[in-house]
């Protein structure tokens, strides 16, 4: 099968992220012996341009008939049989579903968060879950001013949703949720329910070298509020009031907005270590030492990908029992899930490891199995191309 990969690449902060789906996954459908061809934007270019380009870059959020013309003649020398989208904001736009609509080429989109619905893209604001937008009203966002604390900002990302609506739902052949949970969470958008599917994301195994395990808790990725950073921060703290004497120790790795905030906590806590940001090598070692991995998220992930990794590397993850965590961990199977934004349920958890390492290391072995079951590629792959056959044989209509 031949297959056009459209992404709108942005740099991240965390070590894993939406871009290195994409890469897996096209790595994955070239193994199979698959054509995989990509047409990309990268956001670092935007720094490169001059002021009265980047004075555009509102409107060309919106719609972007450059994209639309490049990407119409990357089709003509294409010919894929489908095209896969993922990420279109800001570079790209819906303009890349009219230039396959003109190409008459079906299009497959996996949805990475909830930005069709939210400026923001994460359903989060001051601290904790919000769902003002979630029918498909902006206005909400306009008031708070969701798209980087700006009116301004905003505005934009509004009215590219409210432009493109009728085009999102008509001109796809087939939609990708990564979790049921976030597929229920986007009802707003009013998708045709027989071209909605749901397919977890797929997380190569680790093949990093076997290390003994440390009493060790291990903490990767963006340092910021929907990330559950100042949740891990309190439930550390919590946890080290109840059990003071504990050798138990936390590493955080990443970086972000809250870097300088982690860095200062961490420096009067004798038992935490900021690590930074790690290269993938880096952060697998890391995760090869960790009895688990913290995932404290306070937004409703969509796809809790680190959780998934830290399966792949045979360690349990403590997660919170919302968004997607609770489709993909078991509880006192393969993980712990503790309630959501509370940081005296987190310190228990962690109490319990602390407590009882031996379990946890059996949960993580278990996780293991989890991963190699749900999320290796083999099955991803020939799910996945079962939406692409499904695209090919029902083409969208048009608006």
């Amino acid at each position: 099968m031949r297959i056009l990969v459209v992404h709108g690449r942005y740099r991240s902060l965390a070590p894993s992220g939406e871009n290195h789906v994409v890469d897996q996954e096209r790595v994955a459908l070239r193994a199979g012996g698959h054509e995989v061809d990509t047409f990309e934007r990268h956001s670092d270019e935007i720094a490169d341009w001059g002021l009265s380009r980047k004075a555009l870059l509102p409107a060309r959020a919106i719609r972007n008939g450059e994209v639309r013309r490049d990407l119409h003649r990357h089709l003509l020398r294409a010919r894929p049989d489908v095209v896969h989208i993922h990420n279109t904001f800001p570079l790209l736009s819906a303009s890349v579903l009219l230039a396959c609509r003109d190409a008459e080429v079906p299009v497959v989109v996996t949805l990475h968060n909830y930005k069709l619905l939210c400026a923001s893209g994460d359903f989060f604001r001051q601290e904790r879950p919000c769902h003002e937008c979630a029918g498909g009203n902006g206005v909400p966002a306009l008031r708070h001013g969701c798209y980087r604390g700006s009116k301004l900002a905003t505005l934009p990302v509004v009215l590219a949703n409210e432009v493109n609506r009728q085009a999102w739902r008509t001109l796809v052949s087939a939609y990708i949720f990564i979790s049921a949970a976030q597929r229920d969470l986007m009802t707003g958008l009013e998708l045709p329910g027989d071209r909605v599917f749901v397919k977890h994301n797929f997380v190569p195994s680790t093949s990093g070298p076997r290390q003994e395990r440390q009493h060790l808790v291990a903490y990767l990725g963006r340092l910021d509020a929907a990330k559950g950073v100042p949740l891990l921060m309190r439930g550390w703290d919590a946890f080290r009031a109840r059990s003071p004497a504990s050798r138990m120790r936390l590493v955080v790795a990443g970086g972000g907005p809250m870097d300088g905030a982690v860095r200062e906590w961490a420096a009067r806590h004798s038992t935490v270590d900021f690590a930074g940001i790690l290269s993938r090598e880096e952060a697998t070692a890391l995760l090869g030492r960790a009895l688990v991995a913290v995932v404290p998220s306070q937004w409703e992930e969509t796809f809790g990908l680190v959780a998934v990794e830290a399966m792949a590397a045979g360690v349990a993850p403590l997660a919170p029992a919302s968004g997607s965590f609770p489709e993909l961990v078991s509880d006192g199977v393969d993980g712990m899930l503790f309630r959501p934004g509370d940081p005296e349920s987190l310190a228990m958890a962690l109490r319990a490891v602390d407590r009882d390492p031996g379990h946890f290391i059996q949960l993580g072995r278990k996780g293991r199995v989890t991963h190699e079951q749900r999320f290796g590629p083999e099955a991803n792959v020939e799910q996945l191309l079962g939406i692409y056959r499904y695209a090919v044989s029902r083409p969208a209509g048009r608006p």
